[in-house]
């Protein structure tokens, strides 16, 4: 079932509470925001607040589950005395501070004293037991609009349990700051896994909110099962504006040029060439010892969000992208030039590209020597099957 919550009238904010700076994103780059124009669902809280009244709420959320004043929702929900038992957090944790990858655990939120159960670790669907006492469940969490960041895999997984334990889930919806970009191979069944859980390519182009309604229409969950489904519209926006996220979705997306970077330079994850992790530039450089050396390099070290980076402390060659033009498609120039150019090309490619690509036909073509503009045209059948089955589920124009 999908309950689709209408537009209504903003109010204005109440406290302001700055996040911290490990965690602020970085005004370099940044695009004209539109921020204070655009209500995100978490703004438009004369909507739910009513639903959670007299409730006991579970809520999924990290940093990025912040109001247009950057109070933090769950701030927010415990001033207006609605009722949380227990924090769920996805990857890099409630406070977003744990690298890609890490292991992140149970604990305790020293602010509120409230539980945190980590979706990201051995336990990535929430339990029956921990679901127990819960009467409604929120989803607010801020997506990039890449089948690869896995909060959307978070998403999948909180519907399904909230869907088996029958726990209505509200999701509170934010910009896809990569706008209505479509774009990528689609991926195949086979290739199923965290990083890749759905038939859509790299690009989806759409909200958290109207992703999960796609979810459930299409009936993805185990099954096929759907669950009771809220999606708090965010007001005023269109999928066209331009928009600058408040705080960093994770340690490694600093800022607006490496968002909008990132599913282009992401599959580099899967080759041996670095994405700057280690450096103050991640998802807006690559480069590794194996390629062709150039006027710019850069040499990784420990930092926050990279405590073990690629190539720590080894000089890496490739390019700088700091400066590049706003990203309108899924880019493949880079990946292709740096396999051209590496000096080893059977140690390029590593077993999780075909992950992130979702196919193994995508290696195959650019090995083969296949050029970008075929490798593109092999996409389109399925990406217009793809953007025809979407527009169900869209909100916004």
């Amino acid at each position: 079932m999908i309950k689709f919550i209408a537009k209504s009238a903003f109010v204005a904010a109440f406290l302001f509470c700055i996040p911290s700076q490990s965690s602020t994103i970085q005004s370099q780059n940044s695009l004209e925001t539109n921020a204070s124009v655009i209500k995100t669902g978490a703004d438009n809280y004369e909507k739910y607040l009513p639903i959670l009244k007299d409730k006991k709420v579970g809520i999924v959320t990290n940093q990025t589950g912040i109001l247009s004043d950057k109070t933090h929702v769950v701030d927010f929900l415990l001033e207006k005395k609605i009722a949380i038992q227990t924090i769920f957090a996805p990857e890099h944790g409630f406070r977003g501070t744990a690298d890609a990858g890490e292991h992140v655990v149970d604990g305790k939120d020293p602010k509120t004293g409230l539980p945190i159960i980590s979706l990201y670790g051995d336990n990535k669907k929430p339990k029956s037991a921990q679901l127990a006492g819960i009467d409604v469940m929120i989803f607010d969490l801020q997506d990039v609009g890449a089948r690869f960041y896995t909060y959307i895999s978070s998403l999948h997984y909180v519907m399904e349990a909230c869907a088996e334990n029958n726990v209505p889930l509200i999701v509170f919806d934010r910009p896809n700051p990569n706008g209505s970009i479509v774009d990528g191979p689609l991926l195949e069944k086979e290739f199923t896994s965290f990083v890749g859980m759905h038939p859509i390519p790299l690009l989806h182009g759409m909200t958290i909110g109207e992703y999960a309604q796609m979810v459930n229409g299409e009936k993805w969950l185990k099954d096929g099962a759907q669950c009771k489904l809220t999606v708090i519209p965010c007001l005023d926006y269109k999928r066209t504006m331009p928009y600058s996220l408040l705080v960093k979705p994770s340690p490694n997306l600093p800022n607006d040029q490496s968002i909008n970077l990132y599913a282009s330079l992401c599959l580099f994850e899967g080759t041996n060439v670095s994405v700057g992790r280690g450096t103050e530039t991640q998802f807006q450089i690559y480069g590794s010892p194996y390629l062709t050396k150039t006027n710019f390099s850069f040499t990784p070290k420990p930092n926050f969000g990279a405590k073990d980076p690629l190539y720590n402390g080894k000089e890496c060659f490739g390019e700088d992208l700091t400066k590049y033009p706003k990203l309108k498609q899924l880019e493949l120039k880079w990946l292709i030039k740096a396999y051209q150019n590496t000096s080893d090309k059977t140690k390029f490619f590593n077993a999780f590209f075909t992950k992130l690509a979702g196919t193994k036909k995508l290696q195959q073509q650019i090995e083969s020597g296949v050029s970008e503009s075929e490798i593109r045209k092999s996409w389109q059948k399925n990406l217009e099957a793809f953007k025809k089955m979407r527009t169900k589920y869209l909100i916004y124009k």
